[in-house]
C-alpha cells in the first residue's frame, strides 16, 4: 500500500469519527433518545410524521413512506394510533375514491400547534445564546450538511406549502412586481394589479370556497399560488410564482396541483386561469397538468404588447401531478 493511499484511509476514518461524534452529541442536545420529544408523548418519528401531515395537505400513507423513508409496517401503526386518539381522520380522493388521503382533525392540529411552538421556543432560546455571527455560522453550517448529504436525490429539496400569516401578502405583492420587472420589463401597474387582487382576496376571503399557498424553504419563502371564486361553479388559479432560485425542483406542479384538489373538494366544476403567451414555463407546466387554451387576444398592459390566454381544465378530468412529485419548472401566473 502506498503512503498516499494509507494516508486517504486514515483521513477517511478520522472523517468518519467526526460525523459518529457530532452525531452523538446532537441526538444527545435534540433529546431523541428521550421515549418522548419536547414533553409531549410523541416520539421522533411520531413527530416528523405529525409535522407532515400538519404542513401538507391531501397526502397519502405512500407519499409519507416515500417522503421519510420510513417502514410501511411502522407508519401504519404510528397512523393508527393517531387515529385512535382522534388525531387523524382518512377520506377518500376526491379524483379517485380508490386512494386513501389524510388529514389531522382540528383536535390533532390543535395538538401539533402546542408541541410546534415549544419546539420553535426550545431554538429561539439556544439561539438567543449565541452573537448573531455564531447564529449565522450555525446556519449556513446545518444548511451545509442538508446540501451535501442530500445531493441530487428525489426529494433531497425539501420544501412545505403552508397558508399564508400576516406579511405573507406584502411578499406577494413586492416579489410579483420585482420579478416581473426584472425578468419581464414589466411596469408598476402589474404590482398594482396584484395588491388588488390581494386586496379582494383578503376582503372577501371564504375558507369553504377559496384559498391560498406559501411555499417555504427553510424558513424562507419560495413560490405562492391563490385559487379564488370566479362564479358559483368556476374556480380561478392566480398569482401562481416560483422565486427563480427554487425553480426545477416541482414546486410549481405542487401548487397547481393542491389548487386543483381544493377546487374538487369545494365542488366546482371547472378552473380557469389568464396568463401571457411569453410566460413559457407556466403555460407548458398548465398544459401538462391538463389545462386546455380556450381563448387569446393581443392587448396592451404593464407597458407592454402582449398576447393574454385564457386557459381552462373541467375538474371531472383526472390529472397527471402528485403532490411533491412533479417534474415541472417552476412557474408565475398573474
Amino acid at each position: 500500500m502506498s503512503n498516499r493511499v494509507a494516508a486517504a484511509r486514515a483521513l477517511l476514518e478520522e472523517r468518519v469519527a467526526s460525523v459518529r461524534r457530532f452525531n452523538r452529541f446532537y441526538t444527545r442536545r435534540l433529546g431523541v433518545l428521550n421515549e418522548a420529544l419536547l414533553g409531549s408523548a410523541f416520539s421522533l418519528a411520531e413527530m416528523r410524521v405529525l409535522w407532515e401531515l400538519a404542513n401538507n395537505e391531501g397526502i397519502s400513507a405512500t407519499w409519507l413512506e416515500d417522503q421519510l423513508g420510513m417502514d410501511p409496517g411502522y407508519l401504519s401503526r404510528v397512523l393508527r394510533g393517531f387515529k385512535e386518539r382522534g388525531f387523524l381522520q382518512v377520506r377518500p380522493a376526491p379524483h379517485d375514491r380508490r386512494i386513501r388521503t389524510l388529514a389531522l382533525t382540528e383536535s390533532g392540529r390543535r395538538t401539533f400547534k402546542v408541541i410546534d411552538m415549544r419546539s420553535h421556543d426550545e431554538v429561539r432560546t439556544t439561539l438567543e445564546k449565541l452573537t448573531e455571527h455564531e447564529r449565522t455560522r450555525l446556519a449556513e453550517s446545518m444548511r451545509a450538511i442538508v446540501d451535501v448529504l442530500a445531493g441530487n436525490s428525489p426529494g433531497s429539496w425539501p420544501y412545505v406549502l403552508r397558508a399564508p400569516v400576516a406579511g405573507d401578502f406584502g411578499w406577494v405583492i413586492e416579489r410579483h412586481g420585482a420579478l416581473y420587472a426584472r425578468e419581464y420589463g414589466w411596469d408598476s401597474t402589474f404590482e398594482a394589479l396584484v395588491a388588488e387582487i390581494v386586496s379582494k382576496y383578503l376582503r372577501a376571503y371564504n375558507p369553504q370556497r377559496e384559498q391560498a399557498w406559501i411555499a417555504e424553504r427553510e424558513g424562507e419563502r419560495v413560490g405562492c399560488v391563490f385559487l379564488v371564486e370566479r362564479s358559483e361553479h368556476v374556480a380561478q388559479l392566480r398569482l401562481l410564482l416560483v422565486e427563480p432560485t427554487a425553480r426545477g425542483h416541482g414546486i410549481g406542479s405542487t401548487l397547481v396541483s393542491q389548487c386543483i384538489r381544493f377546487a374538487r373538494d369545494a365542488r366546482y366544476r371547472r378552473m380557469m386561469l389568464w396568463t401571457n403567451s411569453g410566460l413559457h414555463a407556466a403555460r407548458h407546466l398548465y398544459e401538462r397538468t391538463g389545462f386546455k387554451r380556450v381563448k387569446q387576444e393581443k392587448h396592451h398592459s404593464f407597458g407592454r404588447d402582449l398576447v393574454g390566454q385564457t386557459f381552462s381544465l373541467s375538474l371531472g378530468q383526472s390529472f397527471s401531478l402528485s403532490l411533491g412529485r412533479g417534474p415541472g419548472r417552476g412557474s408565475k401566473h398573474r
